[in-house]
């Protein structure tokens, strides 16, 4: 087996476990319950502090939204596989708050990194008045 596949089959593998829960259990996890806001806030903290901590190792900040979207989204990942392996219920669900989470908290990091660089950096009016004295 190559390499490359080796995400692929991890993938198809946390699906077939996700998708394997009892029909009750899929039937009492609500899209609104307690465990979603839960799933959500924690994702959320995670990918702003996964970004925060990121700009101390990563000048791109494409580089900063990856590496903490991508430890947002195996936190939740993990959970759900935790949860699928007999210690609790694995939910499609959870993994959705957990996504919206990530994109809320990696998006906010990034969005006040980008604004607070952009006052470090003088305006071409600015660069003007100074070229003139």
């Amino acid at each position: 087996m190559t390499p490359p596949c080796r995400p692929l089959i991890l993938g198809l593998s946390s699906a077939a476990l996700l998708f394997g829960a009892p029909r009750s259990a899929l039937a009492e996890d609500s899209w609104w319950g307690r465990d979603k806001a839960l799933h959500f806030g924690v994702s959320a903290a995670l990918g702003a502090a996964g970004y925060g901590l990121s700009s101390l190792v990563f000048e791109d900040r494409a580089v900063r939204v990856a590496a903490s979207a991508g430890l947002a989204l195996a936190a939740g990942i993990g959970k759900e596989l935790y949860d699928a392996s007999g210690h609790g219920t694995a939910s499609v669900k959870d993994l959705t708050w957990d996504a919206a989470g990530t994109t809320l908290g990696v998006g906010l990091a990034f969005t006040l990194d980008w604004a607070l660089s952009r006052k470090d950096r003088p305006s071409a009016t600015a660069a003007r008045l100074e070229l003139r004295f």
